[in-house]
C-alpha cells in the first residue's frame, strides 16, 4: 500500500467518480490511476469503485469505509510533514487561506499585510469562493483556513471559532429619496425600492430574508450577487437600492454613494474562521489567526482542536 494509491483514491472520489479529471488535477495519467487503484484493491482483498466498462459509477460499501480511512491517513501525512516543517524551516513554509469576496476585500486587507511584514518568507495565498466551497477547501486539505459568515457549521470536521459581529447597511446614490429620509430606516422603506443584495449563500442573506418575514413583507430583489463591489456598481447605475455589510462601505471610495444604517433592522451576524479538527497548524498559522481576531489566543484554538469529530460526525 502505497500513499500514491491513497491520494489516487481520494482524488477520483472528489471529482465526482471521474478518473480523466483526477488524473488532470494530479498531473499524472488516467491509465495510472486507474492501475494503482486496481492494484490497491487486490491488496485489500475488495472492491472499492464499482465500474460500467472502463467508467467508475459508484463507490461500495467497504470502498466508502477505505474512502474515509484514506482521508485520516493523507492528512496525518501531512501533519507529520508540517511538523517537519516547524523545527527545520521556521521562518519560511506556506498558508492557504479560503475566504469569501467580502471578507477577502474588506476584512483581510490589515491582517495579512501585519502577517507578511512578520513573516515575509511565507507564501500566502488567497481562495475565493462560496461558503461552501471554501468549507470544503479546507476539507479536503487545499486551504488551512476558512474566514467566512456562512456554512462552516456544516461541516463536522472542522471547528469554528467566532471572529466578530457585524450588520448591515443600505447605500443609495446622493440623490436617492433615502438619502434624505430624515428618519429612522425601516424594512417597509427598503421594501418599497427595487432591491440590490447578496446571494443567497452568502454573508448572512438569511437572516436578510428572516426580518422581512417577520413583518410579512417582501422585499423585490431585482439582482444579486456574491461581490460587494458589483452591488455597489449596479446602485450607481440607478437598479435598486444597496443592502451590504456594513464594513463594506468606504467613505472615501464611496463618495457618490450615501450609507443609511440598517443594522437595528437585522439580527447581527457573525463572521467565523474554521479548521480541521485533526489538522496541525504550524506556529505562522496561529499567530494569522490571532491577528486577525486577537481574542483568538493559542490556548483558544488548541482547545477547539483538540475536540475530534465524533463516530456519528462520521458516519
Amino acid at each position: 500500500m502505497k500513499l500514491q494509491q491513497l491520494r489516487y483514491l481520494v482524488e477520483v472520489a472528489r471529482q465526482g467518480l471521474n478518473v480523466s479529471e483526477a488524473a488532470e488535477k494530479l498531473h499524472t495519467s488516467q491509465p495510472g490511476i486507474s492501475k494503482q487503484i486496481r492494484l490497491l484493491e487486490d491488496e485489500l482483498g475488495v472492491q472499492i469503485f464499482i465500474r460500467n466498462g472502463k467508467r467508475v459509477v459508484d463507490v461500495t460499501a467497504p470502498g466508502r469505509e477505505i474512502l474515509k480511512i484514506s482521508e485520516r491517513i493523507l492528512l496525518q501525512a501531512q501533519n507529520l510533514k508540517r511538523i517537519g516543517e516547524e523545527f527545520v524551516n521556521v521562518e519560511g513554509g506556506s498558508l492557504t487561506i479560503a475566504t469569501t469576496h467580502t471578507q477577502a476585500r474588506y476584512a483581510l486587507p490589515a491582517t495579512v499585510k501585519a502577517f507578511l511584514e512578520r513573516y515575509p518568507k511565507v507564501r500566502l495565498s488567497i481562495k475565493q469562493g462560496s461558503p461552501t466551497q471554501i468549507s470544503e477547501m479546507v476539507v479536503d486539505g487545499e486551504a488551512d483556513l476558512a474566514v467566512a459568515t456562512e456554512g462552516i457549521d456544516h461541516y463536522p470536521e472542522l471547528a469554528m471559532l467566532d471572529c466578530y459581529d457585524w450588520n448591515r447597511s443600505v447605500v443609495v446614490p446622493n440623490a436617492h429619496p433615502l438619502a434624505a429620509l430624515g428618519r429612522t430606516l425601516t424594512l417597509a422603506d427598503i421594501a418599497a425600492y427595487p432591491l440590490i443584495t447578496y446571494d443567497f449563500a452568502f454573508t448572512g442573506r438569511s437572516k436578510i430574508n428572516q426580518a422581512f418575514e417577520r413583518v410579512n413583507l417582501t422585499p423585490n430583489v431585482v439582482l444579486t450577487a456574491i461581490d460587494t463591489d458589483v452591488i455597489k456598481t449596479y446602485v450607481r447605475l440607478g437598479l435598486g437600492i444597496g443592502l451590504i455589510a456594513a464594513m463594506a462601505y468606504e467613505p472615501d471610495h464611496d463618495r457618490d454613494l450615501v450609507c443609511i444604517d440598517a443594522g437595528h433592522l437585522f439580527e447581527k451576524s457573525t463572521t467565523h474562521i474554521g479548521m480541521r479538527k485533526d489538522a496541525y497548524l504550524r506556529g505562522y498559522a496561529f499567530d494569522f489567526i490571532e491577528l486577525f481576531a486577537p481574542h483568538l489566543s493559542r490556548d483558544v484554538i488548541r482547545d477547539s482542536l483538540l475536540c475530534e469529530p465524533s463516530e456519528a460526525d462520521d458516519e
